[in-house]
């Protein structure tokens, strides 16, 4: 097992700039498909561990995780950059355009009332705390794509419990914050982790960003994959890290640092292969989802605890709101 002691290469205020963006590989510097520790050189805090192939109950879980993974367009920067020309963006008339956020008019011509993201694969499962979405107050409560699939669900369980405990290994001084606080709510824990929240990502692109709304700046990341692909690689730009992250290996990452994904890509020769492959998801692509209509998958999965699950009551409620 490989140790790293790195510096920081550049200031947060700088990547800043580039929020919402898509990294290149350029950015690697140190590029990482073995077990390995990386630390701060300066502060001495870890950055992040990563093992390879760690976790055996991968096999099983593809077809659990497939279907917990649908279009939305409110991911924000990770969505990536908004292009006029995409499939789902040319048949909307764009207003207010950001770097990763875009309003558009209304069939009646008017505005619409909020910006939004590009559509991407990427659905949270387990448990949300309360909030107001659109208008409407929600309780503290499983997810509605968790209530409406719940077989699949309670079959990732031993899955993340498996990576909880990886989570305990790897950096036991976060695990151990985190688990305080979670056993205070442990009613919104997901099997016997200190995760309250899963968020399933499909074969998108992530653009550059932090992570934000979770308890401790600490994440696990794992990955299923179908088929075959290049890229897809998990950059931390600041340090110059590349992550070749890959079917049953796990990350523990600190996800408050500037992070995104690279292009993923398939040559001809993988592409045939893939196209003998069983069809595990359908997608529409009139619609023009990012990710959708490959014929291989990269599912991921993030694990993290909910900064604001404290404030919840004893029990979660069921309801069918987001």
């Amino acid at each position: 097992m490989t140790t790293l002691h790195l510096p920081k290469l550049c200031l947060d205020s700088e990547l800043k700039s580039l929020k919402g963006t898509y990294l290149d590989d350029g950015w690697i510097l140190h590029a990482i498909d073995y077990d390995c520790d990386v630390f701060d050189s300066k502060t001495g805090k870890k950055v992040l561990s990563f093992r390879k192939r760690a976790l055996k109950g991968s096999e099983q879980q593809l077809k659990n995780f497939v279907k917990l993974s649908r279009p939305s367009r409110g991911r924000g920067p990770s969505a990536g950059p908004i292009d006029p020309t995409s499939v789902y963006w040319s048949k909307k008339t764009l207003v207010n355009t950001r770097v990763s956020s875009t309003g558009y008019l209304k069939e009646d011509g008017t505005p619409s009332k909020m910006n939004v993201s590009n559509n991407v694969f990427s659905t949270p499962i387990g448990y949300f705390n309360s909030i107001k979405s659109l208008g409407v107050d929600l309780p503290c409560r499983l997810s509605h794509y968790t209530q409406t699939h719940m077989k699949e669900y309670e079959g990732t369980i031993p899955y993340l419990e498996e990576i909880g405990t990886w989570y305990k290994q790897l950096n036991k001084d976060a695990y151990d914050f985190q688990m305080e606080r979670a056993m205070l709510r442990p009613q919104f824990r997901i099997g016997e982790t200190p995760f309250s929240t899963v968020t399933v990502n499909r074969t998108f692109r992530t653009g550059l960003h932090k992570d934000g709304g979770d308890y401790g700046g600490v994440a696990c990341l794992s990955v299923l994959e179908h088929g075959e692909y290049n890229g897809g690689i998990f950059l931390m730009p600041a340090y110059g890290i590349g992550i070749d992250l890959r079917h049953g290996d796990i990350l523990v990452a600190d996800v408050h640092q500037f992070h995104a994904n690279t292009e993923m890509w398939t040559t001809p020769e993988q592409d045939a292969r893939n196209a003998l492959l069983p069809k595990i998801h359908k997608d529409n692509m009139a619609v023009g989802t990012l990710g959708a209509g490959t014929d291989y998958a990269r599912i991921s999965m993030v694990c993290y605890l909910r900064e604001k699950i404290i404030l919840c009551p004893d029990q979660p409620q069921v309801t069918y709101g987001q």
